[in-house]
């Protein structure tokens, strides 16, 4: 009513908060205030404070914020009224004024004009209690970053990660790469897909659940030496500080290389990203003291378990590891009983004893289908996994490049899965096909956002901008879960 669009397409800015800022002795310097040039900043107020003729209102660009101070006599009557009576916390207005500082020193902009920008109806938490409940700062990301610098820098972290990560591998002349999401037989990882239906080929078709290894090794087939792929995968399993159901995962596969050369490619990238992205090498990370500088040290997977457990995983039968499971008091998944899901297990309570930075070698064939066998031992494979704080961040191996070798274990996989082992992977004829072609030795490596989260000490939904959630009025988890009446 007052004849303010509350909504314009487009309001003055001359600079951005930060530019303000930085340039601000400059802007005030001038000795006569009337020449004072006028600048127009745009924000959202974050604060307000003052009463009668005077407020303060701290504006927010997102590259900095500062205070203007509206005055009664330095702006009109009707603008100042205006402001008074119509302009709340959170809305975003174009500001019009001059540098000056306060008497308490803090850099302000003497507002002559103003106008909105675009109003908020709904009122901003207060930032000193910001969003406590986690459902509310989950459902309202957007209002957590706005009102939690120490979230919104953990974000633009994030971006920085990756970053680092594709400069690190594009320097080394790889190729970025785009593959397939919607495939008709998910493969590259042992997990359970997302299933959908394709309705023009009339075809039920996964979601992929590794970022492209089988189509970036028949990119090594076709002649590329070196590519990459940073992209979304999906996997429809559980929920937990370190797992969530889509994220963003590394790959890249390197023609001519092995996996000891892997290893010290690994070590030097993930020491980049910390210095990088960290400006430091240590890390306290759920109750571990880690320094990536340290020596990477080597645990020898049948060793350890075999240490740990009195059974070898390399001649052990179904029994023999259900045996051990049960003497040291390990609970195994009914529904997969066969040894490689039994030993992967018991390996997993080793884990979570482990500091790290190490690197898990010495891994049995029959648990990794991909990987391509020592040259010293048939029975196990040329692949290692990072150690990290308890947990795997990363795995990289000589991939498999022998067609009847892949066949076979592929049927090995198909046979786990036809026996009720819904992680199994699946015969993929197509790839043994593109392999008949002849694929060079090569040495494969992928790790996912796990490892960010980890560097933050956050769990896997707190490091994403927008973790899944349930719809606002759906039931809750007892309630699907409880028995029908």
């Amino acid at each position: 009513s007052a004849g303010m669009d509350p909504y314009p397409t487009k309001v003055d800015r001359d600079m951005t908060v930060a530019e303000f800022l930085a340039d601000f002795a400059n802007l005030e310097s001038a000795s006569n205030p009337e020449s004072k040039k006028e600048i127009a900043l745009a924000g959202r107020i974050m604060s307000m404070r003052g009463h009668g003729a005077i407020i303060f209102a701290d504006i927010f660009d997102g590259t900095g914020r500062v205070q203007t101070l509206i005055q009664k006599g330095e702006l009109s009557d009707e603008q100042f009224e205006l402001f008074v009576n119509a302009v709340d916390q959170g809305d975003f207005i174009s500001a019009k004024g001059t540098a000056f500082t306060t008497q308490r020193g803090a850099q302000s902009l003497q507002v002559k004009s103003w106008t909105m920008a675009s109003k908020s109806l709904n009122a901003l938490p207060s930032e000193w209690y910001g969003l406590k409940d986690e459902e509310a700062r989950y459902r309202e990301r957007y209002v957590d970053i706005l009102l939690n610098q120490e979230l919104r820098d953990t974000f633009i972290r994030r971006s920085k990660f990756w970053n680092t990560i594709r400069t690190f591998l594009l320097d080394q002349d790889f190729i970025e790469v785009e593959t397939p999401v919607l495939e008709s037989e998910p493969g590259g990882a042992d997990a359970r897909p997302f299933m959908t239906h394709h309705n023009a080929l009339d075809i039920d078709i996964f979601l992929r659940i590794s970022a492209g290894e089988l189509w970036q090794k028949r990119l090594l087939v076709a002649g590329f030496p070196k590519v990459f792929e940073i992209g979304r995968i999906f996997r429809n399993e559980g929920m937990s500080a370190e797992h969530a159901q889509d994220y963003t995962q590394l790959e890249f596969y390197q023609a001519f290389s092995d996996y000891n050369e892997g290893m010290k490619m690994i070590q030097s990238l993930y020491q980049k990203i910390a210095t990088d992205v960290y400006g430091t090498t240590k890390f306290s990370i759920r109750g571990f003291d880690i320094d990536l500088a340290d020596e990477w040290t080597t645990v020898d997977y049948c060793d350890i378990i075999e240490k740990t457990y009195g059974i070898n995983p390399l001649t052990a039968t179904d029994e023999e590891a259900a045996d051990a499971a049960e003497k040291a008091g390990v609970e195994i998944d009914k529904g997969a009983p066969n040894k490689a899901r039994i030993i992967d297990t018991l390996w997993k309570q080793i884990r979570k004893t482990l500091s790290g930075p190490a690197f898990l070698i010495g891994v049995p064939a029959y648990l990794e289908p991909l990987a391509k066998r020592s040259a010293t031992n048939r029975e196990v494979v040329e692949r290692f996994q990072v150690l990290l704080a308890g947990s795997e961040m990363g795995k990289g191996f000589s991939e498999l490049n022998e067609p009847l070798d892949q066949e076979e274990r592929f049927a090995g996989q198909q046979a786990m899965r036809d026996a009720g082992d819904d992680e199994a992977q699946r015969m993929d004829e197509d790839y043994v096909h593109a392999l008949e072609y002849g694929m060079p030795p090569a040495f494969g490596f992928g790790v996912s956002e796990r490892l960010f989260s980890f560097l933050e000490n956050k769990s896997i939904r707190e490091a994403q901008l927008f973790p899944l959630l349930r719809p606002k009025n759906s039931p809750s988890t007892s309630q699907e879960n409880s028995p029908k009446k």
